[in-house]
């Protein structure tokens, strides 16, 4: 129950400090009645009934500053030092200054507290000085009033500090044990990947020695031949089953998502540069060669990466040209934009580039990117050929 009321007081702040200071102000407000019929006193000075609630008032109104028990306390304790001034009889508006020192000792350091119950201390001393017959039992018995309210707000400061402190160190071992757990599962994707990865690449190797042996059998021994391709087709579909396990596996935080679109390749590149939002033209040198599917795919890749990066960086107007050059021993991938080039402003959370190098340096390639002479950009990516199986 403590604990809602704490989380509520937090949401509205405002509204429980107001609901702390209203008793007190019922009190001012109800006392006000007998302040006014009273015979004004011949010793001090009488304000009536609107100088008491205006007084009230500017002692009650500083104590809603919560956030601020600092100012609050001095601002009270500087209307009580005009108060004793002006030689006015304490009232029970008064009992601000105490609360507005629980506040402090509370909130505060522990200089602040004793500043403030040094103030308070001094106060009780001023009030004496204007008793009839003042007395050292009576400044002591002030004094312990004063002493154990501050006291308690000390108290209650160390016990807000030490369950702060627990709620952190409980806070900071979850995110410890969440880290943990995904580090171990991570650990734990990886070993699996290794072993399935293990699997796959023995069902593939299966493959090849049957199928050069079906190659050797084809005309000698056909139903041998027959024999090995089936032991092919068994072969090749367990490892299309272990990798789909494996890709499962390497997935992370993913729904689980069945897309049974075939991935693109060479032949949709012209589709991609003329569907592009930056204006694009397509170049192709040389005879196009028949490459493996996961080459194919870095490349309609390095392009895609790149058309985006010229509509996102390369500024208005921008165009691009993209060539693909296949009369070398290498794939030469080259996309150029005239826009902004080096005054294009950098993207710290983009991850383009790396993403260009990891799929160029699957197949042992290079890639660079930046700035042309002259204004615009260049994304230039050389990949060895590697013929399709």
């Amino acid at each position: 129950m403590f604990g809602r009321v704490r989380a509520w007081s937090r949401r509205h702040e405002k509204l429980a400090a107001a609901l702390r200071v209203g008793p007190l102000a019922a009190l001012c407000g109800f006392l006000a009645i007998p302040y006014a019929t009273i015979d004004p006193p011949l010793t001090s000075t009488y304000l009536g009934v609107a100088g008491y609630l205006g007084l009230s008032a500017a002692l009650l109104l500083p104590l809603l500053w919560r956030e601020r028990p600092i100012a609050s306390f001095a601002v009270v304790a500087l209307v009580s030092f005009g108060q004793w001034l002006a030689d006015v009889a304490p009232l029970p508006a008064n009992l601000a200054v105490l609360i507005a020192l629980w506040a402090v000792a509370y909130q505060c350091s522990f200089r602040w507290a004793l500043a403030a119950c040094l103030v308070a201390e001094l106060g009780v001393f001023l009030a004496l000085v204007n008793w009839e017959t003042p007395t050292l039992g009576m400044f002591f018995s002030g004094s312990i009033f004063v002493v154990t309210i501050w006291l308690t707000g000390l108290y209650a400061n160390t016990r807000r500090r030490y369950l702060e402190g627990l709620e952190e160190r409980a806070e900071r071992a979850e995110r410890e044990r969440d880290q943990q757990a995904r580090m171990a599962a991570a650990a734990e994707r990886a070993r699996i990947a290794r072993e399935l990865h293990d699997v796959v690449a023995h069902n593939v190797s299966v493959m090849v020695v049957q199928a050069d042996g079906a190659g050797y059998a084809l005309d000698s021994d056909p139903e041998q031949a027959r024999l090995a391709v089936r032991a092919i087709s068994k072969t090749g579909r367990a490892a299309l089953a272990e990798m789909r396990r494996l890709v499962g596996v390497l997935r992370e935080d993913e729904a689980a998502i069945i897309d049974y679109t075939p991935q693109p390749g060479l032949g949709q590149l012209e589709e991609l540069v003329r569907g592009s939002a930056v204006p694009a033209r397509l170049e192709v040198g040389g005879v196009p060669r028949e490459l493996p599917e996961g080459q194919q795919l870095a490349v309609y890749r390095i392009v895609q990466e790149a058309l985006t990066n010229a509509l996102k960086h390369g500024g208005p107007g921008v165009r691009a040209v993209v060539e693909i050059d296949y009369t070398g021993p290498e794939l030469v991938v080259r996309v150029t934009d005239d826009g902004r080039g080096a005054a294009a402003p950098s993207s710290p959370d983009g991850h383009g580039l790396i993403g260009m190098r990891e799929r160029v340096g699957m197949y042992g390639g290079a890639v660079s990117a930046g700035p042309r002479q002259g204004g615009g950009f260049e994304v230039l990516a050389r990949l060895p050929m590697v013929n399709a199986a």
